[in-house]
């Protein structure tokens, strides 16, 4: 018989039994999440089930109030206050309006560590499986079953390996990989799997780029995404948790469904067109577009590294494009006070960029920065949906933080391919 994958291995062990794909397993996450947005439903669920039900595991969980704020309206406070009220009275973790982004929040924490099953209400959840966890996306009716019984059961996914070699050229970011990866694969070309990066290739990608590839791993269709442990997640791990990793690796010879195979040297800036993730095009092929507003942010584009690269690009032309809002939600409080620290905020500032408080609110469009109608959005989102931002009127367009820089300094989607 064939060995086990690393999703294979976490989940036996979640559920304290051997599993392989496409088993039933009922397991035991190690943390579960839920937002304002997702909250709610899953505190209505819990009712339904067994009417005033204290969590089973309150230190497991996480209550992360990202979504919305004061401007979105009494209903949505209302919402957050229920939220709010049953974590004080039942000693669950809270991630504060204003605090960031839960994801980034996890992450920087510590919380996401090898080997662990981690499950968040929020797609992307995924974002986890960059510290070789095994991250998904649940509903509101699994968390309320999870704060019920501590445990969820869930069809073990197959595997399909991204093997990457190569370097990535000068200028060319994570997020131009995944956007590769959505337009070799399509939305739905991981539907259900585990996508496992593996090769020679990972070790050039830092933990940054890891969680960008992870986050978007469910615009693929993905169950998750996961990278092996090596030496740059100790390293990382070394800065936000002091305890001893318990890591997963695959076996030899474990079955995967799929191989893909990635050169990183071929891959060059991307686009993605409204209004599909898979919409994607070389970037020195998109039309001739003007554009309206850039936005710097999100748990897929919003953290120091991002806006380093973003800010390198926009000092070459020393400006913002007239006409042009360039719009900052940093992923959490922490990346703000290091672009404070480090003078980036003041630069970007100082170039006409407006300054908005960590959170969900733009990129979903539940408060925040909204674009109007018929504007175009150059973002580093990980969705272009119809109506992502809060206006159905507007399109959306996803690229890297470096080259959404500088469609700010130029004004046009057809900035051409970062120059160097």
């Amino acid at each position: 018989m064939n060995g086990l994958t690393i999703a294979e291995k976490i989940l036996s062990r979640a559920a304290r039994r051997a599993v392989r794909a496409g088993d039933i397993a009922i397991c035991t996450p190690d943390l579960a999440m839920g937002t304002d947005g997702s909250i709610p439903m899953a505190l209505d669920c819990l009712d339904q089930m067994l009417p005033g039900a204290a969590p089973f595991s309150p230190s497991t969980l996480v209550f992360a109030f990202d979504h919305y704020d004061a401007t979105s309206g009494a209903g949505a406070q209302a919402l957050q206050q229920r939220a709010r009220r049953f974590a004080q009275v039942h000693g669950i973790a809270v991630v504060e309006v204003g605090e960031g982004i839960g994801h980034q929040c996890i992450l920087e924490s510590g919380a996401a560590r090898p080997g662990r099953l981690m499950v968040g209400a929020d797609s992307h959840a995924t974002s986890y499986g960059a510290a070789n966890a095994f991250a998904t996306g649940i509903g509101s009716s699994d968390l309320a079953g999870i704060m019920l019984c501590g445990q969820l059961w869930l069809k073990v996914p197959e595997s399909m390996r991204v093997v990457v070699s190569g370097n990535l050229a000068p200028g060319v970011c994570a997020k131009d990989i995944a956007l590769t990866l959505a337009r070799r694969m399509g939305s739905d070309g991981a539907n259900y799997r585990v996508l496992e990066f593996q090769g020679p290739g990972v070790a050039t990608l830092d933990m940054d780029d890891r969680i960008v590839l992870a986050n978007m791993a469910v615009e693929l269709g993905a169950k998750a995404g996961i990278f092996p442990f090596d030496g740059t997640t100790q390293q990382w791990l070394s800065t936000v948790f002091g305890g001893r990793p318990e890591p997963e690796h695959a076996d030899a010879d474990a079955h995967y469904a799929d191989t893909m195979h990635l050169d990183l040297a071929s891959v060059v800036p991307q686009i993605a067109l409204p209004h599909r993730v898979d919409n994607v095009i070389d970037l020195q092929d998109a039309p001739p577009t003007p554009i309206d507003m850039v936005y710097l942010g999100t748990c897929t584009g919003g953290r120091v590294k991002d806006y380093r690269e973003a800010l390198d690009a926009l000092q070459r032309y020393g400006r913002i494009a007239p006409g042009v809002r360039l719009v900052l939600a940093p992923a959490s409080e922490s990346v703000r006070r290091e672009l404070e620290r480090s003078g980036m905020l003041d630069a970007f500032v100082s170039l006409g960029a407006e300054l908005r408080p960590p959170g969900c609110g733009s990129c979903c469009g539940t408060c925040g920065t909204a674009p109007s109608n018929g504007q175009n959005v150059a973002s580093t989102a990980n969705r272009n949906f119809k109506g992502r931002m809060g206006n159905a009127a507007a399109s959306i367009f996803l690229a890297s933080p470096r080259a959404c820089a500088t469609m700010a300094a130029t004004g046009v989607l057809c900035a051409g391919t970062v120059r160097e």
